[in-house]
């Protein structure tokens, strides 16, 4: 390998780097191995970062995986306890990579759930889930909460929390669905589900035409149960609990079940339980 700065990364060394990391060498040894060559620092991540990455998405696609998508990230590079989201400061609480899972604090003040619980109430109808088999909606047994949806930007207050998200999780405020309400009585609650659109479901294709896949989700609490409501993932035994004002935040860089996505609702067991959920699109929602 060259100390030149101006070396550029060849495939040799693309090559060298998989040798290692299918060897078992860490990414921290191997950096230092190309570090003790004369390589500067930010090349050598670089090009280990990216060569993982595309080595990966190759091994995917040879298994028959759907291709992976660019997806929101919030900048928690340097490990930040808080994030400017434009109008407020949000706490980050925990930051879990594989999943990709963040749960932030404070997102939403407790006038901002009073008055979005309020605006929905008289809406609120039996939740609907979309139907793959036709692009439609449908009545799912798994889902027996109430719920709403707001139009993007309805209204101010709608309008000031879809700004504050976008800025939050770097991703154009196009790109969402508009936001939805759902009310969770005792005993109701949203079995483990995947938020994307399976590929392989014959009403998949038109419902990607509204902006293509799904490839990120925002919960945000708006009212705490006595007991029970917290938000699932099954794959890694992680539950988050539902504090009012809260959102835990996940994405999923391809429609497979591969991301470890797989999230529910748990049973509410006493008191109700109220929350606002933002999906994202890879492209402008419409």
């Amino acid at each position: 390998m060259s100390t030149t700065q101006t070396q550029q990364v060849t495939p040799q060394l693309r090559q060298w780097i998989i040798e290692q990391a299918e060897a078992g060498h860490g990414a921290e040894a191997v950096v230092k191995a190309m570090l003790a060559s004369g390589w500067q620092e930010d090349i050598a991540v670089d090009a280990l970062e990216s060569t993982l990455r595309d080595h990966l998405e190759q091994k995917a696609l040879q298994q028959g995986m759907p291709a992976a998508l660019p997806v929101p990230e919030p900048k928690l590079d340097e490990s930040p306890l808080y994030l400017d989201a434009g109008d407020r400061q949000v706490c980050v609480l925990q930051n879990m990579y594989n999943p990709r899972v963040v749960v932030f604090g404070g997102l939403l003040s407790d006038e901002e759930c009073e008055a979005l619980i309020e605006i929905a109430r008289p809406r609120l109808a039996r939740s609907l889930t979309v139907d793959t088999q036709t692009g439609g909606e449908e009545v799912n047994a798994d889902r027996t909460s109430r719920g709403m949806f707001f139009r993007p930007a309805e209204n101010e207050l709608v309008s000031r929390i879809e700004s504050r998200i976008a800025r939050l999780v770097n991703w154009p405020e196009e790109n969402g669905e508009g936001m939805q309400i759902l009310h969770y009585r005792p005993g109701t609650e949203y079995k483990p589900h995947y938020d994307y659109f399976d590929p392989a479901q014959p009403g998949t294709p038109s419902i990607l035409q509204r902006g293509g896949q799904r490839v990120g989700t925002l919960v945000m609490y708006l009212a705490e149960p006595e007991k029970g409501g917290g938000t699932i993932f099954p794959d890694v035994h992680l539950e988050v609990a539902p504090k009012r004002g809260n959102a835990v935040f996940f994405t999923y860089e391809r429609p497979h079940p591969s991301t470890r996505t797989l999230h529910g609702g748990s049973p509410v067991l006493a008191g109700e339980k109220w929350i606002a959920t933002k999906w994202l699109r890879e492209r402008r929602f419409v």
